[in-house]
């Protein structure tokens, strides 16, 4: 359950294949990797408890120094590259920090971090990851280490924090393991769910800062299968590496179904994805439509599961399942299910409430003991949320409504803006589109629709207005938005999540 076992057995057998150019890293080399790296940063100071930030794109690095903090008993903190500098110097300063190592290719933001260490007072040391001119280069430095282990190790960890979609940002820290670094790592469970071993291909096209694809990747390397890079999502390419490099695990977000689907039909048949043996998604809802064209084009290997990287707990279905209960996120899978109404007291089967884990793991989120203490259920401390609503049915089946801080209620009517938006997207002519509710004189709030047009030339009144009838033949008049908006660009993380908190506001100010 760990890479130094596969090195060590099988020191050829490849660990990392980069998917545009076929350049391949074997277990052998990412020992090697990893121990040169572990001595450098001992030689900087840091020991087991410390915590290392990283900003970096899809790269074999990132994986070389996530095993390298791993067995250096240190505490990892994946950053998104797309953030700037006052954002990622929160995180540095909030983490507590003592290197933080950035991209050659975000090299104008390694600039900026250092213009900004005043707001970084626990920084030690600032390098990047290849050469940029002015900083010292982790890879280089650690080039010249010793290839064998450290002698201290200890088993390290990871701290994510969350997309900040609802606030800002917020770590998940737990206590570091005992011991050994030869240990199951968080993400080899889930893995290891999936009969992931060493004939397995597996490719997630999402950034490795976050922790799905981070935590999948890095099980996968636990339990000997390779792990296809790409360096972002691509539908066409997409199907091209599944089919060039035999891939037989695919894990995807909704929006890159959406995408794949609408790629033209010849576009989709061309390529040989017979290797897939599963297709996992998870991160956010997928609309029911999106779903049933998968299992259609793919076969009964879709794969679904819900969780967080808080691990309360974890719900996972397959397409059996699915298909007898088409909308549903599953059953547990770890930890049981609690729906829960605001006061914390749980209500029947089929009503929406609150959903809580309970039997999971125990987290705190990092310097905050308001919010922490907000996950928990009023009536019953080991019950912990993610800050989602849902139902769970006669057959314990749970399904999800929408996040908690993004309910409208309009009218005293809790109205939910996932169901719509999972309707809206299917569309023909609507790229993206968020659903949030607006001030209303009358009802307190009502729904609004701000949508991304495939074609901004049918940014009109006429389409809002078409728009509109279309829903209402769809949901209920009081669900179906009242007026929308246009945009040019609708931005979703790379997890598939709607950044609707800015978007909001801009209503309510």
């Amino acid at each position: 359950m760990h890479p130094r076992l596969h090195a060590t057995s099988r020191p050829n057998a490849p660990a990392i294949v980069l998917a545009a150019t076929g350049e391949t890293i074997t277990y052998g080399m990412l020992e090697v990797g990893a121990n040169r790296l572990a001595h450098y940063f001992r030689r900087l100071g840091l020991v087991t408890g410390d915590a290392l930030a990283i900003v970096c794109d899809n790269r074999p690095e990132y994986l070389f120094l996530y095993w390298a903090a791993q067995r250096a008993g240190l505490v990892l903190v994946p950053i998104s590259t797309w953030l700037k500098a006052g954002e990622i110097a929160y995180i540095v300063r909030d983490s507590d920090s003592r290197l933080l190592l950035v991209a050659a290719a975000l090299d104008e933001t390694l600039r900026d971090l250092e213009a900004s260490r005043d707001q970084m007072p626990g920084l030690s040391h600032l390098l990047g990851i290849g050469p940029v001119d002015g900083f010292v280069d982790v890879l280089d430095q650690a080039a010249a280490c010793p290839e064998t282990p450290i002698a201290d190790e200890h088993v390290g960890g990871c701290m994510t924090y969350s997309s900040g979609t609802t606030g800002l940002p917020k770590g998940v820290r737990y206590p570091l393991g005992e011991g050994s670094p030869i240990q199951p790592t968080p993400g080899s469970h889930l893995a290891a769910y999936y009969d992931i071993g060493e004939d397995s291909v597996y490719l997630y096209p999402a950034p490795l800062y976050h922790a799905a694809p981070l935590g999948m990747s890095t099980g996968v390397h636990a339990l000997g299968g390779v792990v296809v890079l790409m360096p972002r999502f691509d539908p066409e390419a997409l199907l091209d590496a599944i089919e060039r490099w035999r891939v037989t695990i695919f894990q995807a977000v909704p929006t890159m179904f959406i995408r794949l689907l609408r790629l033209p039909q010849d576009v989709r048949t061309r390529h040989d994805l017979s290797s897939l043996k599963r297709v996992i998604h998870a991160a956010a809802p997928c609309p029911v439509p999106v779903k049933y064209a998968m299992i259609d084009w793919l076969g009964p290997i879709v794969e679904e599961y819900y969780s967080g990287s808080e691990g309360v707990g974890i719900v996972t279905i397959n397409s059996e399942q699915w298909l007898k209960k088409p909308g549903s996120v599953g059953r547990p899978m770890m930890g049981d299910i609690h729906i829960c109404d605001e006061q914390g007291a749980e209500v029947p089967p089929g009503t929406d409430g609150v959903i809580y884990f309970g039997g999971g793991l125990s987290f705190a989120y990092h310097n905050d003991s308001v919010k922490t203490a907000s996950a928990r259920n009023p009536l019953r401390s080991d019950w912990s949320t993610l800050g989602d609503i849902g139902r769970i049915d006669e057959d314990g089946y749970l399904f999800l409504s929408d996040r908690k801080d993004f309910m409208i209620i309009s009218g005293g009517v809790n109205i939910y803006p996932q169901e719509v938006e999972n309707m809206m997207i299917m569309h023909p002519d609507v790229a993206e589109v968020a659903v949030f509710g607006v001030p209303n004189p009358d009802f307190g709030e009502e729904v609004k629709a701000v949508v991304q047009p495939r074609d901004w030339s049918q940014a009109t009144p006429a389409f809002a207005n078409e728009l509109i009838a279309w829903c209402r033949e769809r949901v209920s008049d009081i669900k179906s938005p009242r007026s929308i908006d246009f945009e040019k660009t609708l931005i979703r993380t790379d997890t598939g999540k709607l950044l609707k908190k800015e978007l909001r506001a801009r209503y309510w100010q």
